[in-house]
């Protein structure tokens, strides 16, 4: 994972606002920031995927913010489905279910399908996702650490360790196609 401060983390006009009801999409009209008006919940948040390829990792941005730490995942290919929410310990790895240690107190998956870090659909393969599969970011408030947690048949997961159970916020970018995970600061 690569821990990228302040590059493609910020705003952009074709935000989408986060969904706080279970099992749907985000609404279509641009948040507000502040710390004071932070809409955001708990409750799990889903979407389908937009394309119908294999969405193809290339980054992922961690920062903090004025009011909120972003998480950032960058794809190629467009958007695919996505479920986000709070788990309970102990967090294991796709695939080979071993337990995955990740720093914080309050713990959000969040599992991409039709995603993965590596393309399959070129001879021998090509691997796309290159930052480190462990960022500790510096400068959040609430996002201790963020940890893939399985790349496998498709299915790409990673865990966000938090310093407490938050509100938390979903939106989608497009050019490039990116899904955003914003947590409210403490």
């Amino acid at each position: 994972m690569l821990v990228v401060v302040g590059l493609g983390c910020g705003g952009s006009d074709d935000e989408q606002p986060p969904s706080t009801q279970s099992e749907t999409t985000a609404p279509t009209t641009a948040p507000t920031t502040t710390e004071e008006s932070f809409e955001g919940g708990t409750a799990t948040v889903t979407a389908p995927a937009k394309i119908s390829e294999i969405a193809l990792l290339e980054r992922v941005a961690v920062a903090g913010h004025d009011g909120y730490d972003r998480v950032v995942f960058q794809f190629r290919n467009g958007l695919p489905g996505y479920r986000i929410e709070y788990v309970e310990p102990p967090l294991r790895e796709d695939g080979s279910g071993n337990v995955v240690k990740l720093d914080g107190d309050a713990f959000v998956v969040v599992r991409m399908e039709q995603a993965a870090g590596f393309d399959l659909s070129v001879p021998e393969g090509a691997l796309v996702y290159t930052g480190p599969r462990r960022i500790s970011p510096d400068g959040t408030s609430v996002v201790r650490e963020v940890v893939r947690t399985g790349d496998f048949e498709a299915v790409l997961t990673w865990a966000v360790g938090l310093v407490d159970q938050v509100p938390f916020r979903v939106l989608t970018l497009a050019n490039p196609a990116r899904i955003v995970v914003d947590f409210a600061a403490t």
